[in-house]
């Protein structure tokens, strides 16, 4: 069997999604197992990898004219132990992997599995973060779909980009993220709507409702009030986020703080940090532990997160009241 400085190895390579290591390490395994007498173990390992290159190779290009549109991720790190959420929004981001991976089960039944997503919930909860966690725990493409650049003044052209990105969502398996969604899918009745964005979002409604892709699309807003209700009966699932809770705090602060925690008092801080979304908690345990490195330390200054904390506080009253 492999040495125990082989797995070891091979186990890091894999958590730390260094896909070259990890085929360097599986080829040595492969020699050691074929010199230890056994060519078949070292055959069936060289034809994994082989099978996993031609599965690479398989991959198809995204279409040339989609330009700068769709912004594609690979080397997604982010995992669901990553994402601080209640346990109910956990149970709900688990039961969309749980169903992707079990599709085939639930096909033989007459049943599909949940792959239209929308996310609704104030900027900095987690919606973007869910997306990546969920495409990184299934091993597939994060996809962005750049609203601003889908969005044209031109009659028709929109709509035009919209079927464009559709028949790629067909084409290529991923996990597709329409942020900032509110963009298009606006009520066809507000009173400030143009006749453009009411045909780009009857567009939108007739390709998503026509889709049968193997992509998962998920619709991310923090304005869903503003939303047309004929949108949420086109998705599966309508996941809400709102900010995090005490014990939420206590969890990102700590999560955060890593090994720059030392004898912080994490129970103080989860007061100072109630009211701040999960982005501006981190943001302020990032901008402590900068500090900290700065100042030649190994653990973060209580008082300068509680600082770094009410600054957070401060600019979020100061856009209020713009």
């Amino acid at each position: 069997m492999a040495t125990a400085e082989q797995l070891k190895f091979l186990i890091q390579s894999h958590f730390e999604h260094d896909n070259t290591r990890f085929t360097t390490l599986a080829l040595q395994v492969a020699a050691h197992e074929a010199r230890a007498g056994h060519p078949q173990l070292a055959v069936d390992i060289r034809r994994l990898i082989d099978k996993a290159k031609d599965d690479k190779a398989k991959v198809i290009p995204f279409k040339a004219d989609l330009g700068d549109l769709v912004i594609v991720d690979y080397d997604l790190r982010d995992r669901l132990a990553d994402l601080i959420v209640s346990g109910s929004m956990h149970s709900r981001i688990e039961r969309v992997l749980k169903e992707f991976r079990q599709q085939d089960k639930l096909k033989q039944h007459g049943m599909r599995h949940r792959r239209k997503l929308l996310l609704c919930g104030p900027p900095g909860c987690g919606k973007t973060l869910s997306a990546s966690v969920i495409a990184g725990e299934l091993n597939l493409p994060l996809c962005t779909v750049l609203m601003d650049k889908l969005v044209t003044k031109f009659m028709g052209e929109t709509s035009a980009k919209l079927r464009l990105v559709f028949d790629t969502i067909a084409d290529r398996r991923g996990v597709y993220l329409f942020d900032e969604f509110d963009a298009i899918g606006a009520e066809r009745n507000r009173d400030n709507d143009v006749g453009e964005i009411r045909r780009v979002l009857n567009s939108f409604l007739q390709l998503i409702e026509r889709d049968q892709s193997d992509s998962l699309i998920i619709a991310a807003t923090n304005n869903h009030s503003m939303l047309d209700q004929a949108l949420f009966r086109r998705f599966d699932d309508v996941i809400t986020y709102g900010l995090p809770d005490a014990a939420e705090r206590a969890r990102l602060l700590a999560q955060r703080l890593g090994r720059y925690k030392g004898k912080v008092a994490i129970a103080k801080l989860v007061a100072v940090a109630e009211g701040l979304s999960h982005a501006e908690i981190a943001m302020a345990v990032n901008d402590a532990i900068k500090d900290a490195i700065l100042a030649g330390s190994e653990t973060v200054d209580a008082k300068v997160l509680t600082a770094m904390l009410t600054e957070r506080h401060e600019a979020q009253h100061h856009g209020e009241g713009r």
